[in-house]
């Protein structure tokens, strides 16, 4: 055998290089849905036989199929299911508060996502790691019944193990516990942080990989950036905060990270710990269920403030979810657009609407970090805001420490908070959660926020990058070109 295979092994590879590239190919030109990615994988498979299929096999299979998992709100028994649904918002509240173009928002928010808008909810702002992980400690401290924490990152460090130790005081107490950390996020610190949780015999599990025996290399492209703690079905946690020592001043004093986080109550808990329960059972195959993981919701009238949706994003049946609602919203501007991302690296449809509005007269303001903490994605978006500033769009670069938030506000009614970025990988390859909130006053916190940013932020004029050196400028275009997978 061996000697017949030294003869001909030009031959076995041709033929395999041929088998695989075709299967490759296929696979590409039949499940993309843009005609540039389709090309572009053709086109690295073709290209180097072999290689190119191995490269699509582990990075542009971008669909995790979960068609065994049913959602979680339509499992839960009736009396949960009436509760929630009478907070259901109808067009009719949506038109007396807001005017009939939000109506259309509302309808698209109805027909790409799976949860509804509902009424009765309340929403705080948290500032700032201290802030958050303060909050969220508290609430962990007075947990009586179930507790599930699902997040990207959660460090082996001095707040990591302060989240831990509430967490095995709360299972102590005869609290249920879940822990769900993304497989990449988890390796973010050394040691991982999953060893503490199996020593305080946590329940948690690793989302989409193996920490020790390494990730599931056909879906290693592929992450869990959801953050959603819930407790007793009654509080939740959501935003863009990982939980790291570095975005307190406790541990780093002016050096600290910012970011955004936000404590919510309402019927929108029940469609936050759908999310996470999904995800729960698709890592660790339980079904969370029971009087122990049903949802409370606080006493309040329904059509009351604030409408508030859950908007769950990611590579199985919620490709695309977020561009949608974005796509969407942009089109209903009339008079600002207000978005706050630390990556902001918008596909050629979302540019498009962006530079639509701006052109119809609306004030488009883009705020981006000075100093990124990811240096290559911060050139490949910079390459691309010609395209953005030259239709009348306005960026500006914000001065100061690093600032993760992902804010975004339309006509002061509007917002859209969350986890996601505007980036590819947000959109069409992580697992994201957002809010979509219709709500003046708290439209307007989020707004003054984007507002501090913008006080200390110099505009990025487009003389001034055309002026740049051209090495620089082809650089930056180069890594552009590898955007989707930064």
């Amino acid at each position: 055998m061996i000697a017949l295979f030294e003869a001909y092994w030009p031959h076995v590879l041709a033929l395999l290089s041929l088998v695989m590239g075709t299967v490759a190919a296929v696979h590409a030109t039949m499940t993309k849905q843009e005609v540039r990615s389709a090309l572009g994988w053709v086109g690295v498979i073709v290209l180097s036989p072999i290689i190119g299929a191995l490269l699509y096999a582990i990075a542009g299979i971008n669909r995790i199929r979960r068609s065994n998992l049913g959602q979680q709100r339509s499992l839960m028994h009736g009396t949960i299911m009436d509760r929630v649904a009478r907070f259901d918002a109808d067009n009719a509240l949506v038109v007396e508060r807001f005017g009939r173009r939000f109506v259309a928002m509302k309808t698209v928010g109805d027909r790409v996502t799976r949860a509804a808008l509902t009424t009765g909810n309340t929403i705080e702002t948290l500032s700032d790691g201290d802030e958050a992980y303060a909050a969220m400690l508290d609430a962990i401290g007075h947990a009586r019944r179930s507790i599930i924490l699902e997040t990207y990152i959660l460090d082996h460090d001095r707040i990591g193990l302060r989240v831990v130790a509430a967490l095995a005081r709360a299972k102590e107490r005869g609290v249920e516990v879940r822990v769900l950390v993304d497989a990449v996020g988890a390796r973010y610190s050394v040691p991982s942080i999953l060893s503490k949780l199996r020593l305080e015999e946590i329940k948690s599990a690793v989302f989409n990989g193996n920490v020790i025996m390494g990730l599931r290399l056909p879906y290693a492209n592929l992450r869990t950036h959801r953050k959603i703690l819930i407790v007793d079905g009654k509080i939740a946690f959501t935003g863009g905060m990982n939980i790291r020592e570095g975005f307190t001043r406790e541990f780093h004093g002016d050096k600290q990270s910012h970011d955004t986080h936000f404590k919510v109550q309402g019927p929108v808990v029940a469609d936050l710990f759908t999310v996470a329960a999904e995800d729960w059972r698709f890592a660790s195959g339980e079904r969370l269920d029971g009087p122990v993981w049903d949802i409370t919701i606080p006493d309040g009238v329904p059509g009351q403030p604030i409408l508030m949706r859950a908007v769950a994003s990611g590579p199985d049946n919620s490709i695309e979810t977020s561009h949608k609602m974005l796509m969407g919203a942009f089109s209903i501007a009339r008079s600002s657009i207000r978005i706050m991302s630390p990556y902001f690296l918008p596909d050629r449809e979302l540019i498009s609407a962006l530079t639509t509005a701006a052109r119809r007269g609306v004030a488009v303001d883009i705020i981006v970090p000075a100093t990124n903490n990811l240096m290559l994605v911060d050139r490949a978006m910079t390459a691309q805001f010609d395209q953005l500033l030259r239709s009348y769009c306005r960026i500006w670069r914000a001065t100061g420490q690093f600032n993760h938030s992902k804010l975004l506000v339309i006509d002061d009614r509007w917002s859209y908070v969350g986890s996601s970025n505007l980036d590819p990988r947000s959109l069409r390859l992580n697992f994201e959660v957002d809010m979509e909130v219709l709500d003046e006053g708290f439209a307007n916190t989020v707004s003054e926020r984007i507002g501090l940013a913008l006080e200390n932020a110099t505009p990025v004029k487009l003389e001034e990058l055309r002026a740049r050196p051209f090495l620089v400028r082809l650089t930056e275009r180069i890594l552009w070109l590898a955007s989707p997978y930064l």
